[in-house]
Formats: C-alpha cells, sequence, structure tokens
C-alpha cells in the first residue's frame, strides 16, 4: 500500500475512534511508558518530538516530567482529543500539530529526544520515519520507540500480522525487534533492544477500540480458537475472557554526539 493510501487508512480508522482512545489503559499507562521516561533520562528542559501522538499519553506524560513538548499525528480527531487532555491537566508545556511522521514541519536538530509508542506498525515507509527523526535531533540525540514487535521465528510473525491486518485495516506490519535495530542503524543510529515485555489484550476491548466488525470478530475468535499448541503457549492465548498477550519492545537508537 502507497503513503498516501496507508495515510489514508490510517485517517479514517482513527478518526472514528478517537474518543476511545482517551481511556485506552494499554495506551494511558503501563509498564512500557514508565520504561520509556527512565530510558529517557530526563534532567529538565528537554526539547521531546512525539511522532504519531495519537490521544497525546506520551506527549502529556513527558511534559508532565517538564520537557518542552511537540506532538504531530495525522488524524484531527486524535489531536482535539489530546489537546483537551493536556488542558484539562493543565500542561502549557506541549503542542499539538496534524502532520505525517514522514515529513516533519520542523528543522534540522531541534530535538534532543524524538520518541514514538503504539504507532510505529502504522508506518507505511518506516525508514522515512527513521529518517525524518533523525534530521530534527541534534548530535547526540536519542530515539525511543515502544511498538507491538512480531517473533523473530518466520511462522509466529505471519501469524501475529495477519490476525493484526483483519482487526485494523490501516495496520502495515509489527516488525521483528532485530528488523528495527537493523532499520536505526541504517539511518546511523547506534540502536538496542532494551526491554522486551507481553501485554495482555483483552479480546473484546481490542476489537471495541478498532470497531472491528462482527464478522471479522468471529473470524479471528476462530483462527485464535484454532491456534496451534506452539501459537497458543507464544501468544497465551486465552478463550474466557477471549484475549492473548502481544509482544512489546523498547528500542533505543542514540545518533553520534
Amino acid at each position: 500500500m502507497s503513503q498516501e493510501a496507508t495515510n489514508a487508512a490510517v485517517r479514517q480508522q482513527f478518526g472514528a475512534v478517537a474518543a476511545a482512545y482517551a481511556t485506552s489503559a494499554v495506551h494511558a499507562s503501563g509498564h512500557d511508558l514508565a520504561a520509556m521516561i527512565e530510558a529517557a533520562e530526563l534532567q529538565g528542559g528537554e526539547r521531546v518530538l512525539d511522532l504519531a501522538c495519537g490521544a497525546g499519553h506520551t506527549a502529556l506524560a513527558f511534559a508532565a516530567r517538564g520537557a518542552r513538548t511537540a506532538a504531530v499525528d495525522l488524524t484531527p480527531e486524535m489531536l482535539e482529543v489530546a489537546g483537551r487532555l493536556a488542558r484539562e491537566r493543565g500542561l502549557a508545556n506541549v503542542t499539538f500539530e496534524q502532520a505525517d511522521a514522514a515529513s516533519l514541519p520542523f528543522g534540522e536538530a531541534e530535538f534532543d529526544l524524538v520518541v514514538t509508542r503504539y504507532a510505529a506498525h502504522h508506518f507505511a515507509d518506516p525508514a522515512a520515519v527513521l529518517r525524518e527523526a533523525a534530521r530534527v535531533l541534534r548530535p547526540g540525540g536519542r530515539f525511543l520507540l515502544v511498538d507491538t514487535v512480531s517473533p523473530e521465528d518466520a511462522a509466529l510473525d505471519t501469524f501475529l500480522n495477519a490476525i493484526e491486518l483483519l482487526r485494523d485495516d490501516s495496520h502495515v506490519r509489527d516488525w521483528r525487534a532485530s528488523e528495527w535495530v537493523r532499520m536505526l542503524n541504517g539511518v546511523g543510529f547506534d540502536a538496542e533492544v532494551r526491554e522486551r515485555l507481553a501485554v495482555y489484550l483483552d479480546g473484546a476491548a481490542w476489537v471495541a477500540r478498532a470497531q472491528t466488525s462482527l464478522s471479522r470478530v468471529s473470524m479471528l475468535k476462530e483462527i485464535l480458537a484454532a491456534a496451534s499448541p506452539a501459537r497458543r503457549a507464544a501468544f497465551e492465548i486465552r478463550a474466557e475472557p477471549w484475549g492473548f498477550s502481544i509482544p512489546v519492545a523498547l528500542v533505543s537508537g542514540r545518533l553520534p554526539a
């Protein structure tokens, strides 16, 4: 799918469900967000950019810790939700702007830190996004990514991406953590996987957030129920209440000083 087609699918998908992300527990909090904040090693006053910010939870978390934070997203409805949450929390040190993460409206070396969380699996051209991140970062700047990732095993990779796409047409790919390291190194970062964890997804909430059709929900339940023992173990598939655990990684990259 082209960049334009993917962006249109993202806007259509998330414009309709923006309000649900304001209260999504997966996005609003969790160990992964705490780990990202810890990895940032904030000293106070850093300039931070959040790519594909959604409802703004990550940007707001950095702003609450004193960082001067900018955030971009493709979807106006998401930005409205993020702006409302910022106002409710009295955070004046965060701004939100509609923009494509692959074509940022910022100059070179404007930021100390660029982050993205639970968004990169929607990037049509992740290498272009990483090049933009490198461009707007100062020398020695950091990039932090938290996202769902596929297992290194090819069959498990295919299984996860198939159910992700069945749930949400705007899904592009859950990349493997090793692929993120390779892509980051390829655009000039020194990259590493800092942490791996699993996030349990309640199936009903997972599909409700994406407004997945009833026919597709039925297919998803059938696919999960029929999964092989290896897949059931890898994703901790549960029948009642239905759901599974999805692999997540925190990946870090630093530019040369």
